[in-house]
């Protein structure tokens, strides 16, 4: 049984779904995303998600066609006609075509093209998340508003394929000596003095809906934090380091480089900060 898609105000069987090879999203990458998490059945922090999604589309002048209410509703609707009780809601949206190439924008009152589709995965009982992976330092070499959510992301992928080369599972992306982000995730280290940092937001990195949460649940649960960037030696040193996602939740950093982090297993700080998270999100979608 093939999913079933959303296109521009229709649900069709994927395979049936067809957009413009003008499409502005395909030919200049002019379009914005989202993914929010699906536990049980139901979107998790899905506010927060569509509060990004307006924030990009305000930030790039891009027109979204349906109201945030109506888009929460799309989504649950692919949800329901999948059957999909654990994965994700990828969103995306371009800023449409007027049947052909060109850089200018187009004129006002040209409709955008919408899509969302379902993916199934598992979100909570993943071995990454058990195990903890690898990671590499790159060169960040992405455009400087990654805090708008495009999907211009040769970069992570080419970053992504680096560190599989290198026998890693992904990698931290380096700026002026200073760890930025993962590829597709924001990075965080904690110090041998126990406290949890990670980098401040601003045009530098995503402004993760999971970060937000995570730094929250921290300061209820009187966990130590601070956002400030961080050195790649600083990462060498730590006593433990992870990644956080919408789809990842927290996975354990245990290697940067082929140096061992840590003890070179998920530490403390990092597997209670996945508990208290993890039963906020069955909690909420209970």
């Amino acid at each position: 049984m093939s999913r079933i898609v959303y296109l521009n105000g229709d649900y069709v069987p994927e395979q049936d779904a067809r957009i413009s090879i003008f499409d502005r999203g395909f030919l200049f990458s002019d379009a914005v995303y989202e993914v929010t998490a699906v536990l049980n059945g139901k979107l998790l922090e899905n506010e927060g998600h569509i509060a990004r999604l307006v924030r990009s589309c305000r930030e790039l002048k891009l027109s979204l066609p349906v109201t945030p209410a109506e888009l929460d509703a799309i989504q649950r609707e692919l949800i329901a006609r999948n059957q999909l009780r654990e994965g994700a809601v990828y969103l995306q949206l371009s800023r449409g075509t007027t049947g052909d190439r060109e850089f200018d924008f187009p004129p006002a009152g040209t409709p955008p093209t919408l899509t969302l589709f379902t993916q199934a995965r598992p979100v909570i009982n993943n071995a990454k998340a058990i195990n903890g992976i690898r990671v590499v330092t790159l060169e960040d070499i992405r455009w400087h508003r990654r805090d708008i959510k495009t999907v211009g992301l040769l970069a992570p992928c080419l970053a992504k394929e680096y560190a599989h080369a290198q026998g890693a599972d992904d990698a931290f992306l380096v700026e002026n000596g200073l760890i930025t982000e993962g590829s597709a995730c924001n990075a965080w280290i904690v110090t041998p003095a126990g406290t949890l940092v990670t980098r401040p937001l601003s045009n530098d990195i995503l402004h993760g809906i999971t970060r937000r949460s995570l730094l929250m649940l921290a300061e209820t649960h009187a966990i130590p934090f601070e956002e400030r960037a961080f050195s790649v030696e600083e990462a060498y040193a730590a006593r433990e380091a992870f990644i956080s996602s919408a789809t990842t939740f927290i996975w354990p950093v245990i290697g940067i480089d082929g140096r061992t982090v840590g003890d070179g297993v998920p530490g403390p700080v990092t597997r209670a900060l996945r508990a208290i998270y993890v039963d906020m999100a069955l909690r909420a979608t209970a």
